[in-house]
């Protein structure tokens, strides 16, 4: 036996729908709704005659119309709401001006520049030192340079002497 259809009705957008299901579970699948829009009052039972007649001649189909119209419900709802004209926004008055308090004067920067400036002049003069000190080291490393190249040339000729004054040595019958 066939179980007696009720009439259910939920808003959903600009629409409100009816359907004629078995029970508020078979409602909410015909909307192929998720929620409980029972438990929240969203959906109800229907109580327009007109509603109820036009779902119960659609068993288990949602029927649409737009919402606060007086349209039948239909497969397809054929208008959207009738939404009053809104009035435009009013130019707004000039306000009376409040008197302004008077704005306090910036603070005074001039100490902080000052330090500021301090501060890049004693970082100018380390910049400064430093390259004396680097010119000063390069000069030092090339009279180093220059320094061990002369021993080299020296010491060659200083053992270039030894070799021979050392063979005239032997020649000359010495034992070395």
């Amino acid at each position: 036996m066939a179980r007696k259809l009720k009439v259910y009705q939920a808003p959903f957008g600009f629409h409100e729908s009816v359907v004629a299901a078995s029970s508020q579970a078979a409602a909410l699948r015909a909307w192929g709704s998720h929620q409980n829009l029972f438990a929240d009052g969203s959906a109800k039972v229907a109580t327009d005659a007109a509603a109820i007649e036009a779902a119960l001649a659609h068993p288990e189909t949602p029927l649409r119309r737009a919402i606060g119209s007086s349209d039948p419900f239909q497969l397809e709802a054929k208008s959207l709401p009738k939404v009053p004209r809104a009035e435009k926004p009013k130019p707004e008055t000039p306000r009376a001006t409040k008197s302004v308090k008077p704005q306090a004067p910036p603070p005074d920067r001039s100490r902080l520049d000052e330090a500021e400036q301090r501060r890049r002049n004693l970082a100018d003069k380390r910049r400064r030192e430093e390259d004396r000190f680097k010119r000063r080291l390069e000069d030092l490393e090339a009279d180093q340079a220059e320094a061990q190249r002369t021993f080299v040339r020296d010491r060659k000729a200083a053992d270039a002497a030894v070799e021979t004054a050392r063979k005239a040595y032997r020649k000359s019958g010495g034992r070395a």
